[in-house]
């Protein structure tokens, strides 16, 4: 028989997904009092962490309407375990010496170790997201586990960025892709099955000197791979195969989702600013925002001025790629003129992600710069708000994370890409070259 389990949560699981304690099959969950008391100063707020003390207090108290903690707890519902809310216990007396400060970290492991001495029949683990936490209880001698339900596998991370696959074609069929009436061919001329939806391809010339190669993508619609041609968007031409793809995504309106990865200056924000500003006639709104303060926990309130004001040094980043294409023009022609305008008219709007929930997105192109500093939680919620007819962009780096408790396996912009993929309204771009300059690309490889 397999031995039962039992899972201690720390404070930071909650806050990261409140639905958490629904998830660990049908092993038991305790709750140190001490995760209570932390999540108590959360309950306040608009932002994602407090939404998710608010909810996970909510689930506990319908859980426990009219019931008492029994030794085990209170059943959290089919085929599932139980719950306990555990009160907080000392240390054993040869680890006082251990833990001095009484902190709320080291109440929380005392619970847990407190929880294993008391069911030696039992499996019992820590589970937390803070990295520190996890080796204080392993020095301890107590069994520590990050939340996996939500984590992606390294070799399906490491298959995402490989994502464009590199074929030799038979001439006759890359003609037809390049010079043909429809500029596609049968997607078995390159598969012995069939490709999942936007499948992209690079196919290069047989025998030419030049290493130029063709861009192509499965067509899920037509079941044809069709050739991706280099467009223009408002001055911003693609300097390389991984942003020609990720341009035609950015402005393909059959495909509403799009998440755009990769390093420092490879292009990601500028390419989904240039496709919106190509389309501002398609859509009502075009919105850019990234998760710097509210998702990051900070008060903006330190800050002298208004809102607009005190949010302006997080959002530079977003006016310096606007900036960049304002550049192509003249100050004085219309594509730079339009730009003023459609900030005046608030119709191209630089905000925070302060206020996203509650709010129902219809005909907005909406950016959102950062994302691997989301939640996988944070994602849903933002994708939630869409309406009809509005396209939504994700950009960042999963290996430039800001937040403490999220990793390159369990952020959410690496969870859209595992979720989502092979979805014909979703496409996913990893941008390998930095085109930012010489100097940025190198320092990016070797600092």
């Amino acid at each position: 028989m397999k031995k039962q389990k039992i899972f201690v949560l720390d404070t930071n699981i909650v806050l990261h997904d409140f639905r958490s304690i629904k998830k660990f099959q049908d092993n038991d969950i305790v709750i140190p009092i001490a995760v209570v008391e932390e999540l108590d100063k959360f309950k306040k707020g608009n932002d994602a962490l407090s939404f998710n003390a608010r909810g996970f207090m909510r689930e506990i108290n319908k859980l426990t309407e009219g019931k008492m903690f029994q030794k085990r707890g209170v059943p959290l519902g089919k085929n599932l375990g139980f719950i306990k809310i555990e009160p907080n216990h000392p240390f054993p007396e040869s680890m006082t010496d251990l833990f001095r400060d009484d902190i709320q970290d080291h109440r929380i492991l005392a619970t847990a170790i407190w929880v294993r001495d008391n069911n030696p029949d039992k499996f019992v683990a820590l589970v937390t997201k803070d990295i520190n936490l996890r080796l204080k209880s392993k020095a301890a001698g107590m069994e520590a586990q990050d939340y996996l339900t939500d984590r992606v596998q390294e070799d399906r991370l490491e298959n995402a960025q490989r994502e464009v696959i590199t074929k030799t074609l038979r001439p006759e069929a890359l003609q037809e892709l390049c010079y043909g009436p429809e500029n596609c061919i049968d997607w078995r001329e390159v598969s012995d099955k069939k490709p999942k939806a936007h499948q992209l391809y690079k196919f290069a010339w047989a025998g030419a000197e030049s290493k130029e190669t063709v861009c192509a993508r499965f067509d899920e619609e037509r079941g044809k791979v069709v050739l991706v041609r280099t467009k223009e968007a408002y001055g911003i031409r693609p300097r390389n195969d991984e942003q020609k793809f990720a341009l035609e995504a950015c402005l393909d309106r059959n495909v509403p989702l799009v998440s755009l990865t990769g390093g420092a200056g490879t292009g990601k924000t500028l390419v989904a600013l240039a496709a919106a500003l190509a389309q501002e006639k398609d859509y009502d709104q075009i919105i850019l925002s990234r998760p710097a303060v509210i998702l990051g926990n900070q008060d903006i309130g330190f800050l002298p001025g208004d809102q607009k004001t005190k949010m302006s040094p997080y959002l530079q980043p977003l006016m310096d790629n606007l900036n960049v294409i304002k550049s192509q023009f003249r100050p004085s022609s219309k594509e730079a003129l339009k730009i003023d305008s459609l900030l005046k008219d608030e119709k191209l709007v630089i905000s925070p992600l302060a206020y996203i929930r509650g709010r129902s997105l219809g005909r907005a192109f909406f950016i959102i710069d950062e994302a691997q500093n989301l939640t996988p939680h944070e994602i849903k919620t933002i994708i939630t708000r869409a309406g009809e007819g509005t396209k939504m962009v994700f950009t960042g780096d999963i290996f430039q994370i800001d937040q403490p408790y999220l990793d390159q396996w369990s952020n959410g912009l690496t969870h859209l890409g595992e979720k989502m993929d092979g979805q014909k309204l979703f496409q996913h771009i990893f941008l390998r070259k930095g085109e930012r300059s010489e100097l940025s690309e190198i320092a990016s490889k070797l600092l």
